[in-house]
């Protein structure tokens, strides 16, 4: 079969011819290239701002707070100082009496005179009796000497007012004159303070300053030496003292109703 060629029409013919030469009465350009803007690389920090200014708020901190901490240790060991000194002033002038109440003893001896001693001015007080049976007065005395427990213990000053007020109270405690070896061991083992109205052991000096350092009384030994000379701030150091709370003695009590001096517990044992 022959082939037949489809012819176009003209009038498409002559829009393609036309198309053409528009193409090519028009100007070759090149094409606009569209430059990226540089900028400048900056190279961001590893650590964040935030975190650095607070390594520089403690950084601060720690110093302030070694400085702080450098002050203290200075005053904690001038203190020790100073308390050590007092320590080593207060046995002292107590072996020189000591040696003196020897000697005047030896010399009336050799002149065959007697020395009569001196009244004691300092008492511990013990109770030895509970709370049943106990009448008003005596129940206000001891009120007054705080001695609320058995096995309660106190030092009082001896006076006129003391004594009296002791012997209302006769029956239901026991008493005598303690001696700077006493006190120490009372003070050293048994002795709690009253910081806050609460009864806190006397674990280190800084404690009695705080309490009593307004008036002059630093450490243990200032207390001790106020406690056994009976001081001019003697009140204020038994004010801070808690109660001493004690045992039976060993083998116990012989008998509570009767007098020391009738084979008895109550009354002073001198």
């Amino acid at each position: 079969m022959d082939t037949k060629e489809v012819k176009k029409p003209e009038a498409e013919v002559s829009k393609a011819k036309a198309e053409k030469a528009d193409k090519a009465d028009k100007p070759k350009g090149k094409k606009k290239k569209f430059k990226q803007r540089k900028y400048k690389q900056t190279q961001l920090p590893v650590v964040p701002v935030s975190v650095l200014k607070k390594r520089k708020r403690i950084l601060e901190r720690n110093k302030r707070g070694l400085q702080i901490f450098k002050k203290t240790l200075i005053k904690k060991i001038n203190n020790k100082k100073v308390l050590k000194s007092r320590a080593r002033k207060y046995e002292a002038t107590n072996k020189r009496e000591e040696k003196d109440k020897i000697n005047r003893i030896r010399e009336a001896k050799k002149e065959g005179c007697l020395v009569v001693p001196a009244e004691g001015k300092l008492a511990f007080v013990i109770r030895i009796r509970g709370i049943n049976g106990v009448p008003p007065k005596e129940k206000k005395v001891m009120q007054l000497f705080r001695l609320r427990q058995i096995n309660n213990g106190v030092f009082v000053r001896l006076n006129k007012a003391t004594i009296n007020m002791m012997r209302i109270a006769e029956p239901y405690i026991a008493w005598g004159y303690p001696s700077l070896a006493i006190i120490k061991k009372l003070m050293y083992k048994r002795g709690y303070g009253r910081v806050q109205k609460r009864r806190m052991p006397i674990k280190d000096n800084q404690m009695i300053k705080k309490a009593l350092g307004f008036h002059g009384i630093w450490g243990v030994e200032d207390m001790i030496n106020e406690i056994y000379k009976t001081g001019p701030k003697f009140k204020k150091v038994v004010n801070f003292l808690w109660p001493f709370k004690l045992n039976n003695p060993t083998g116990g009590w012989r008998k509570k109703a009767n007098h020391y001096v009738e084979g008895g517990d109550y009354g002073n044992r001198e």
